[in-house]
This record gives structure tokens, sequence and C-alpha cells, in this order.
């Protein structure tokens, strides 16, 4: 088996990197626009071939990822279509899909193309910040085309899955208000909430100082690529606007009750969202269980995190994530630790709370 990528940034080089991982006996070869991506990537040994241009290499391939911005994605299926075998099948990794789903129509590859959105990703960009555990336990919702046979598109799916993400299936049209309501109008809101505290804050940067847990939290994804979220935003402008101004009146009773006192409408709007909300932490499958982590307290002195590491590893536990938590008005514990699956977690919580460490479990 072989396949192909255009592009390997962040999620391009995620998914190469999880497939020379999970499949090793696959051959991967692709092409950048910058070359030393490539380069890398081969030193790394996550591809067998680079490509400086798309060249008929990619005839050999029976799966192309085509990871690159909306914008330049035009130019690219279209080059792509001179090197299409027969039973290849095409997809992207792009945030909207009825302007993709479009592009495909007009050129006459809709038997070919399976659109793809890995729902994981990071603020960070770039093949130096991909992983071969990004897509883990990630929905990754596939939007078929119309004339793709049912055998591909579950062949496809069952790729997906064995890659460790959850194939999703829904039509573009699905697809494009879904990820409306919970990804690109929390990106609108996360920069709103961002741009609001920069222009109240005084000249001391009191705001900036003591941002909270919860506020970095909301506001993580505002460190994403701006042009990317420009893109997105004008791509499927229509939905984000329909769930903006349901997103408006929410605001507006809020207000309302809160300029009025009204604590029994309050209590019940918080009441009603975080039950709603629980429900997510609840469900054994999804992106919300992700993250397991703990926390703990340590003492301020060097060496502290390096001897909770070697605790961890000499009992085979691998850490996802550690860092400092610097303001815990939402969280306990001065130090976090995450893990890549709820069992490392629960072990790990129950190995340092035998070393006399104060665990508090998320």
């Amino acid at each position: 088996m072989t396949i192909g990528f255009i592009g390997l940034g962040l999620i391009g080089g995620s998914l190469a990197k999880t497939i020379r991982r999970v499949r090793p006996e696959i051959r991967l070869i692709a092409y950048n626009r910058t070359a030393s991506v490539l380069g890398d990537a081969m030193r790394d040994g996550v591809i067998d071939q680079q490509c400086f241009e798309i060249t008929p290499a990619f005839r050999e391939c029976d799966i192309i990822f085509v990871c690159v911005p909306v914008i330049t994605m035009h130019g690219i299926l279209k080059s792509l279509t001179s090197f299409l075998k027969p039973g290849a099948v095409i997809t992207d990794v792009g945030s909207t899909k009825c302007d993709i789903h479009e592009l495909v129509r007009k050129l006459g590859i809709e038997d070919h193309f399976i659109g793809g959105h890995p729902m994981a990703g990071s603020e960070k960009t770039g093949y130096q910040n991909s992983t071969d555990r990004m897509i883990e336990n990630a929905w990754y919702i596939l939007t078929p085309g119309s004339e793709v046979p049912i055998s591909v598109i579950s062949d496809f799916s069952e790729f997906i899955s064995s890659l460790g993400a959850m194939p999703l299936i829904m039509t573009a049209e699905e697809h494009d208000y879904v990820t409306a309501a919970v990804s690109h109008v929390p990106h609108v809101i996360s920069a709103s909430l961002v741009n609001m505290v920069k222009d109240l804050d005084g000249k001391e940067e009191f705001m900036r100082t003591i941002a909270a847990g919860g506020f970095r939290d909301i506001t993580r994804i505002s460190s994403s690529s701006p042009n990317m979220w420009q893109e997105i935003c004008l791509a499927n402008s229509e939905n984000i606007c329909i769930v903006l101004d349901r997103y408006i009146r929410r605001l507006t009773d809020f207000r309302f009750a809160i300029r009025n006192l009204n604590g029994e409408r309050l209590l019940e709007y918080f009441s009603e969202c975080k039950e709603y909300r629980d429900s997510f932490a609840a469900d054994s499958a999804g992106p919300i269980n992700k993250d397991h982590r703990i926390y703990m307290d340590i003492a301020d002195e060097a060496g502290a995190i390096a001897k909770i590491a070697g605790i961890l590893a000499s009992d085979g536990i691998s850490i996802r994530n550690i860092g400092i938590v610097h303001n815990r008005e939402f969280e306990q514990g001065v130090l976090r630790v995450e893990f890549y699956d709820g069992k490392s977690g629960k072990r790990a919580a129950r190995l340092l709370s035998k070393k006399g460490y104060h665990i508090y479990e998320d």
C-alpha cells in the first residue's frame, strides 16, 4: 500500500507519523511547499520518498491526503486529477466541507473524494509540532462524495479507525453546521474575549497579569493561525452567522438576568449548562476524554519534577504533558500531569499517593 501526502504541516505531519508508527509496512511519499520539511521527514524516517513537485509518483498512491489551506486546494486538486489510479481515494483535513465538495464536483473527481476532518490539533503549527498521537481517540469526521462506492467508504473508515481515531460519517452540510457551533464560533468568541480584555486592561496590565485558569483555557485557541481562521470564517460564513445570532441572544438573556438581579434565572442558566457540560465527560468516547490528568502539590525545590518523572518511569507510566499551574483559581495542585489514557492516570495517582504526594484527580 502506498499513501501520498500533499502538505506536512501540523495535521499532515501528525497523520504521517501516526501511519508510520501504526502501519510501518505502508510506503509514504510526500510533497511539501517548503523543501526543508521534506528533509526533516526523511531524516525522521516518516516518509520513504520526497517529491519537490506533484509528479507521476502520486499515480502509485492508494490514498492521498491533501493537507493544505483551502485557498490553495483548487490548484492542488486540479494537478492531482492527472495522477489518480482507479479506486484511489483523495481526502482532505479541512475545517469546512461544502466548499471543497463543490470544487471536487467541478473537477469531476467526486467518485474519488472522501472529505476528512480530524477533530484534533493545537494552537501551534508546522511539522515541528506534529506528533504521532494527535488523532488518538479523537473524532475523525468523514464526508464521502455521493459517487464513492459504499465498500470504499467502509474500507477508508476502517483505515482511519486503525490509526486510533474514531470515524464519524456526515454529509458536508451537516459537518459545516455542526463545526460552526462546536469549533468555529468558539474561536470567534475566544478571539473577541482576548481583544475585549486587551481593550479594557489599564497601563498596569493587571488583567493580563492575573488571567486565571478559566480565561487561559477558553482563550488558548486564540493563538491559532490567524490566516487559517480568516479562511474558515469566510468559507463557512452562513453557518457561523446563524450560530452567532443564537449565541448573541443567549448573551442578551444573561445580561438581562444580571442587570435585573434575577438570581433564580441565573441559577437556572448555570445549572442547565453544568448538567449538559458534565454529560460530555460522562461519555466514554470523544475528544473531551482525551486528557487524563492529575494535579498534585510539590515542594518548590530543585529536582522535584524530575523525581516525580522518575517514579512514574520506573513503573512504565508515560507522561503526555507536565506543567506548573501558576494560577490556581480553577485548578487544584501546583503541578499538572497529563497521561495518554485513564488507566495510566489512575496508576500514577495510586503510585504517587503511596510515595506521600497529595493527589487531586481531575
